[in-house]
């Protein structure tokens, strides 16, 4: 009976030992921590309010925030943010990156946010072509132009009705704002703009479009492939799409008849005797004789 309750009282004793052995150790770690003061942070420059695309960053822009650990990237001299545009929106307490700002010297505006290479093409759409407002910064379209082609000199027919094809794909719409331009009286009137990242060659395909009818259509950014199209004439929407537009025959050459080749001409008839006549003095004498050169005359017999 001793023995048992010597050992409960020996383990009891070893786990108050252990427990307190833990204890210590903590308490020592937070002595510790408080007379070395804060942990290491890292000094980082973030925005000191929202920044809209564009906006040229100042000294009042940028405020400085630890962190324990910085953000990969991030920016952490001041001289390397200030005087440069965004490119990007910037949220407040956000740090900033390289790829969120212009090159050093580009200065700011909406011209800054145009990459090297790249144009930026403004169409003027409504509600309908703009996407009912969905086509913002960011998002990608495909463009659709509608028209009647003219004939070229393969084809002497146009094609009947008005045709649509798609123009261009993925192509990223760099803003998306409002422009005021005045009407035949000077009234201010609200027009949607959009303007579209295009290359050079495109931004000169784009400029014909907009002679014609043209259409914005939404696409999901994250899909980036290029889909070929035969196109879509008016004809075919009332034929299942089998029909063609007709075509002109071209006139059969006109034939001229050969002309009849000319009559051969009869040669004279030679004579088939030749008289001689001899004069002497006054006296007529004549002699005949038969043509050697004419076919002898046959005789008919009784």
């Amino acid at each position: 009976m001793k023995k048992r309750l010597i050992a409960v009282l020996a383990f009891a004793l070893a786990v108050s030992a252990g427990a307190a052995f833990v204890l210590y150790q903590l308490i020592a770690s937070r002595m510790t921590v408080g007379a070395a003061g804060k942990p290491a942070t890292t000094t980082v420059l973030v925005a000191s309010r929202d920044l809209e695309t564009g906006a040229l960053i100042q000294e009042r822009d940028v405020r400085t925030q630890e962190y324990l650990t910085p953000p990969p990237g991030a920016i952490l001299k001041k001289e390397d943010i200030v005087n440069r545009g965004a490119t990007s929106p910037i949220h407040e307490d956000a740090p900033f990156y390289d790829g969120s700002l212009a090159a050093k010297g580009a200065g700011a505006g909406f011209a800054a946010t145009i990459p090297p290479g790249m144009r930026a093409f403004a169409v003027h759409v409504n509600e309908v072509v703009g996407v009912a407002g969905f086509a913002v910064p960011g998002m990608r379209v495909d463009l659709l132009v509608s028209g009647t082609p003219p004939p070229t000199q393969q084809d002497s027919a146009a094609p009947v009705g008005s045709v649509t094809r798609t123009l261009l794909q993925n192509i990223q719409v760099l803003s998306a704002g409002q422009n005021y331009q005045k009407d035949a009286e000077g009234k201010p009137v609200l027009v949607q703009v959009v303007n579209l990242l295009v290359t050079p060659a495109e931004a000169e395909i784009l400029n014909l479009a907009t002679q014609q009818n043209i259409q914005l259509v939404l696409r999901n950014p994250a899909d980036r492939e290029i889909v070929s199209t035969p196109g879509a004439s008016t004809v075919n929407l009332f034929t299942d799409g089998k029909a063609r537009p007709p075509r002109i025959a071209a006139a059969a050459p006109r034939r001229v008849p050969a002309s009849p080749p000319p009559a051969p001409v009869a040669a004279p008839e030679k004579p088939r005797t030749i008289t001689i006549e001899v004069y002497q003095g006054p006296k007529k004498i004549e002699s005949t004789f038969r043509n050697l050169d004419t076919p002898p005359v046959a005789e008919a017999r009784p």
